[in-house]
């Protein structure tokens, strides 16, 4: 579905990834891990047409990307979680949801949707009307997913999701990736919590200074002595 190959992403004339190559099939869970300033969220600003330059090849279901801005990425059903979420803070938790649905096929099914996501997401259904940026972090990363899945996605960018969580919402938040892919959703996902993410991910890469140093099963890097020792402090 996704596949990235020689990759090199910059900020001006500062070079931040290096030759990445990177596949995640239809169905996957794959899991980007690695130290901070590895450049983990640069790859995923690249992903998803934002802030970066980039040279090499990225291409989503065989269409390239290279040069395609983010809103013309989105409808094609690449859609980014990004770090901090980026809410609409003095929204309400139903005006979030709704603009995640702006492309013209999201808004067509908007309703459908929104039922379905209050359905996976009880609590946005319960605080509907709640400011978003009087949520608790754990509802907020909730409702900046549930946005994100108004938009209709194929595959989902999850930038860091569990940063700033507290351990019952870490838990929901793996709980409910396993369920996205149940529901037919590829996710890609990026994330300092190393232990919970290879246990979800079919397959996962290890990012170093801008560069793929390690690839596999996320079980087999789990086991890794070589990855916990030299690149995940474990």
């Amino acid at each position: 579905m996704l596949k990235v190959e020689k990759l090199n992403a910059f900020y001006g004339q500062i070079q931040v990834l290096h030759g990445i190559d990177l596949t995640v099939a239809d169905g996957e869970i794959v899991g980007l891990v690695g130290a901070n300033a590895a450049g983990k969220s640069t790859l995923m600003y690249s992903l998803a047409g934002l802030r970066t330059f980039c040279t090499g090849s990225i291409r989503f279901n065989d269409a390239p990307l290279i040069g395609l801005p983010a809103y013309d990425r989105v409808p094609l059903g690449l859609v980014l979680v990004p770090e901090r979420r980026r809410l609409f803070p003095f929204m309400n938790v139903l005006e979030n949801l709704e603009i995640g649905a702006y492309t013209k096929a999201a808004r067509a099914t908007a309703a459908k949707t929104l039922d379905e996501v209050f359905t996976l997401l009880p609590v946005l259904a319960e605080r509907r009307t709640q400011i978003a940026g009087t949520l608790s972090g754990g509802e907020q990363q909730m409702l900046a997913i549930g946005r994100a899945l108004m938009a209709k996605p194929k595959t989902l960018l999850l930038d860091e999701p569990t940063e700033g969580l507290a351990p019952i919402y870490v838990k929901l938040l793996f709980d409910l990736i396993a369920d996205l892919r149940n529901k037919g959703i590829t996710v890609l996902i990026v994330e300092q919590n190393v232990h919970h993410v290879l246990q979800v991910s079919d397959r996962a890469y290890v990012l170093e200074n801008g560069r793929i140093v390690l690839e596999g099963r996320g079980q087999d890097l789990l086991n890794d002595e070589r990855l916990k020792v030299a690149y995940l402090g474990l």
